[in-house]
């Protein structure tokens, strides 16, 4: 049934569309996507489907609009790059126009847990199975709530539309691009659906913090029995959301947060979107059973049988599933909970130097978080033939309109207040750099992590790292004590000192562009380079 409401949105955008199709159930969308030829049936149950030329993210193709509300209040860059306010509205009528005379796909949803934050947004898509990922990602209204829908932001998504850069202001012919006064994002030439969580993610990540007091934070988080809760930042492949699925606690979400100032933690989606890449039910059975009827797989190969080649990355190393959060069994209600009790900041450190667990002083934390540190290693990427260190401001720049300085004092004041433990979690290797050294193991990971949670960790002795500051324990139940210290598991002491003084030479280099706005504290919390070192 189409919708009353969306047929006025429609006509008041100028899409003059064939069929408008309103708030489908999944079950119909993923018929829309098989009868179209978009998508197969997996043995699993979920449906495939392929994004096609893009199977990530674009950041260079990312804009936000600058006008009088944008133009002095966001960190304008390299990741936030500016674009004309008429240029948008004009390519915005393009893609409007596009859509005239084809199957139209509109949601009504809700981004934010919390009735008071959360954003109601209307999703127009070309694709059925996009509109399927909405469904997926975002908060379902009641039918109450639909009858009066009042969509505050509007998305537009039409892979099959191509900008032509020259008439445009586009880099190429694919873009998503955000109006934070027309409260409009569009998105063209890509079909990868993080585009569109990402897009409102980072308008909230503005609307939040600047506009109503509320910490917007790219993290999974979980909350335990008793009802202490810990929050997990981590960059892709760190471990944020395989760490959080614990079965022993309930997930809140695996992606985006908000810490509001009535003591709350509340998830901003209503799904999860996990890489499957080598994916097991061994290693992380919440997400492979969460893959069934209404997740959709993206990128994946499949075997004759029709079940999927987890470790196939012939398309790509960014395989993917999108799920309903109630495909995880043990969730939190309501995906709020109460302020952290212990923040995590995860990095897969390449260079096998870092702690696989270390407490972080006030300073520390802030410094840590501001860098948002890991390595990509030899083979994720064209080119990369080394370790590789990754870092990308509050572990989620490409998402953050604000300087980081500003998310980072708000999460400073936050942990004061709360008197949160904040650890720093290395799940990268140990025992050598990539090539040389192992990956840490999940197991002992997870046992450590548990131990921080659970208290254990408040009673043993640490030892402070020379090089980088951080307060190691010295012991940890389960864990062996040699792996504590990253020092003490290289054959070669004098060899890991400097590898570990070229990390900290990358983190002093990278921090240069936030001296000018950090505090002493912060400054503080940097690692020490040795002296003589080049």
């Amino acid at each position: 049934m189409t919708s009353k409401n969306h047929l006025e949105a429609l006509d008041l955008l100028g899409i003059k569309a064939g069929e408008v199709f309103s708030n489908l159930h999944p079950d119909v969308l993923e018929e829309h996507s098989l009868r179209k030829q978009m998508a197969v049936r997996t043995a699993h149950g979920a449906i495939a489907i392929n994004t096609g030329k893009f199977t990530g993210r674009s950041p260079e193709d990312r804009f936000i609009v600058k006008d009088d509300l944008t133009k002095d209040a966001l960190w304008w860059g390299a990741i936030n790059k500016p674009f004309d306010a008429q240029k948008f509205q004009s390519l915005k009528l393009k893609i409007c126009d596009y859509l005239e005379g084809k199957d139209v796909y509109v949601r009504d949803a809700f981004a934010g847990a919390h009735p008071t934050y959360r954003l109601s947004v209307r999703v127009i898509n070309e694709y059925p199975w996009s509109n399927q990922f909405t469904s997926n990602m975002f908060i379902a209204p009641s039918e109450a709530e639909l009858k009066d829908f009042n969509a505050e932001w509007t998305v537009i998504n039409a892979p099959g539309f191509l900008a032509d850069p020259e008439l445009d202001g586009t880099r190429q012919s694919n873009f998503a691009i955000i109006d934070f006064s027309d409260k409009c994002i569009i998105i063209g030439g890509t079909g990868y659906t993080g585009e569109i969580k990402k897009g409102i993610f980072s308008a909230l990540n503005f609307i939040l913090p600047y506009q109503k007091n509320v910490l917007s934070m790219h993290c999974s988080a979980n909350v335990g029995e008793n009802g202490d809760t810990s929050i997990f930042f981590g960059l892709s492949g760190t471990g944020k959301t395989t760490l959080s699925a614990d079965p022993r606690r309930k997930l809140i979400g695996d992606d985006e947060h908000g810490w509001c100032s009535d003591n709350t933690i509340f998830n901003f989606e209503g799904g999860c979107y996990a890489k499957v890449i080598d994916l097991s039910a061994e290693k992380e059975p919440d997400i492979f059973n969460a893959i069934k009827p209404h997740a959709i797989l993206e990128n994946v190969i499949l075997n004759a049988n029709g079940t999927v080649k987890f470790e196939d990355a012939s398309i790509t190393q960014n395989t993917r599933v999108s799920y309903p959060i109630d495909h995880i069994s043990n969730i939190q209600p309501g995906s709020l909970a109460n302020n952290p009790r212990n923040i995590f900041f995860l990095t897969a450190d390449a260079y096998g130097t870092l702690p696989p667990i270390s407490k972080l002083t006030p300073g520390q934390a802030a410094y840590h978080f501001i860098s948002g540190y890991t390595a990509k290693v030899a083979g994720t990427e064209e080119g990369v033939t080394e370790p590789k260190a990754v870092f990308s401001a509050c572990f989620g720049a490409p998402f953050m309109p604000l300087h980081p300085t500003y998310y980072a004092n708000m999460l400073a004041e936050k942990m004061e207040d709360a008197k949160v433990n904040v650890w720093l979690v290395n799940t990268g290797w140990t025992g050598g750099p990539y090539g040389t050294g192992k990956r840490m193991s999940l197991k002992h990971t997870r046992r450590m992590i548990t131990a921080a949670m659970n208290g254990e960790l408040d009673h043993v002795d640490f030892k402070e790292h020379d090089i980088f500051g951080l307060h190691m324990p010295t012991s940890c139940p389960d864990v062996p004590d040699h792996i504590l210290n990253p020092k003490d598991t290289w054959n070669d002491p004098q060899a890991y000192d400097e590898m570990a003084n070229e990390l900290a030479i990358k983190f002093s280099n990278n921090f240069k562009q936030f001296e000018s706005e950090a505090t002493n504290e912060i400054l503080e919390g940097a690692p020490r380079v040795l002296v003589g070192a080049k």
